[in-house]
């Protein structure tokens, strides 16, 4: 049942109502949409079930509506969440571990029943009814969905464990002011009069044209964004390359994030957090992946940590729907016809929840096939986590920092 225009047409009317009149507005609604439309109005206008019953019965019975009372502005029982200042903050933090959803959609929907988050939410010494819970959720963005079988890869034992882990480190490097950034190379793109997918306003009759064949432009190449998403401050970096997408350009990019954002806004760090995929450029089995860390920590001073996602999860990294969809969506409709276009375009992703973009253009070459020798993998200052060590470890600095400036 579509709601929006019912809390359209209540948002219009709403400054001018008072209590009474809300209340009957909100019942006329719910009769003239029959079974189920208590429910919907409910959740569209934010009145009362309660109250949208007194209203059924005062349109029933006119004579009986002459109501001689109205409630002042103000007035009424507080709602739960004026009254209960941490009840939202508690409830995402019961939802969000376990969170996942379309990257390319603002919804996220979680797998925990509303009288589950209820019961939960009760044991922490709220006082909540699964109903007001179900509220919230919708007003956070969430819904529930039933299970769908999809085929994302093996799914290895330890997945909901690992992600459970990842929560954990993520918890306690916040709380300690310590960087926590998700990080992924976002799909690579041709560069050149392409047609791109989405829809963009143009005069009627006037589609952009672009070329029918996507045959690499050899003078133009394809551009590689290699993000990088701050969870603390809601930033993301995307350096975008135009060579190959290779361990090496996956550590510089977080190097030059480090320096330009990261630095300025954790001065006294001393620790780092990388979320990352198990595979790719940044990849727990890549061995350049590690050497190249371990020369970041030297020259930084950071003891940096590693928590990868468990395989087949890839899209459920924190950067692809919250940095990546976002831009994606900035550039629907748009070929990309130079490297100056893509920087922009990046670099002009916003939201409304304060997401802000930085953007570059990394000229260097990155070869591939650098092969790295048992020796030097011997020397990175690896510890690995007594869970899952190939995916959780920390490569401390060997040296004293650097702290080299990147221009």
């Amino acid at each position: 049942m579509d709601i929006d225009p019912i809390k359209q047409r209540f948002a219009s009317l709403e400054p001018f109502l008072d209590e009474r009149q809300r209340r009957l507005h909100a019942a006329a609604e719910a009769k003239a949409l029959g079974y189920g439309g208590v429910s919907a109005v409910a959740r569209a206008t934010g009145v009362s079930r309660r109250a949208i019953g007194i209203g059924l019965q005062e349109l029933g019975d006119p004579a009986a509506s002459s109501v001689k009372h109205i409630r002042k502005a103000g007035g009424g029982r507080k709602r739960t969440v004026a009254k209960d200042a941490t009840l939202v903050r508690d409830l995402e933090q019961l939802v969000e571990p376990v969170s996942r959803g379309d990257p390319e959609s603002p919804l996220r929907w979680t797998c925990k029943s509303v009288r589950q988050l209820a019961a939960e939410l009760n044991r922490q010494g709220h006082q909540v009814s699964h109903r007001l819970v179900a509220e919230l959720l919708q007003d956070l963005g969430y819904s529930l969905q039933a299970n769908r079988k999809t085929r994302e890869g093996t799914s290895h034992p330890d997945r909901d464990a690992q992600f459970m882990h990842i929560n954990a480190q993520v918890q306690a490097y916040q709380s300690d002011g310590q960087p926590v950034i998700s990080v992924d190379t976002k799909k690579k793109e041709l560069i050149g009069d392409f047609k791109n997918g989405g829809r963009e306003l143009r005069p009627k009759g006037d589609p952009e044209a672009v070329r029918v064949h996507d045959f690499v432009i050899p003078e133009l190449g394809k551009a590689t964004p290699y993000g990088v998403y701050d969870v603390s401050h809601n930033v993301g970096w995307v350096n975008v390359g135009i060579d190959h997408d290779t361990a090496s350009f996956a550590v510089e990019s977080i190097r030059r994030w480090w320096y330009l954002m990261g630095r300025p806004l954790y001065p006294d760090a001393r620790q780092l957090l990388i979320t990352a995929d198990g595979g790719g450029s940044n990849g727990s089995r890549l061995r350049l992946w590690k050497v190249e860390l371990q020369k970041l920590a030297d020259e930084t001073g950071l003891e940096i940590a590693v928590c990868h996602l468990p395989p087949g999860t890839s899209k459920w990294n924190k950067i692809e729907h919250r940095l990546f969809a976002y831009i994606s969506q900035n550039w629907r409709g748009k070929p990309l016809i130079s490297h100056e276009v893509i920087v922009n375009l990046i670099a002009a992703t916003t939201t409304k929840t304060g997401l802000k973009v930085r953007c570059q253009l990394d000229t260097q070459s990155y070869p591939k096939g650098t092969v790295v020798s048992d020796d030097e993998l011997a020397q990175v200052n690896l510890q690995p986590d007594d869970f899952h060590g190939e995916w959780n470890y920390i490569i401390s600095p060997r040296t004293k920092s650097v702290d080299t400036v990147i221009s």
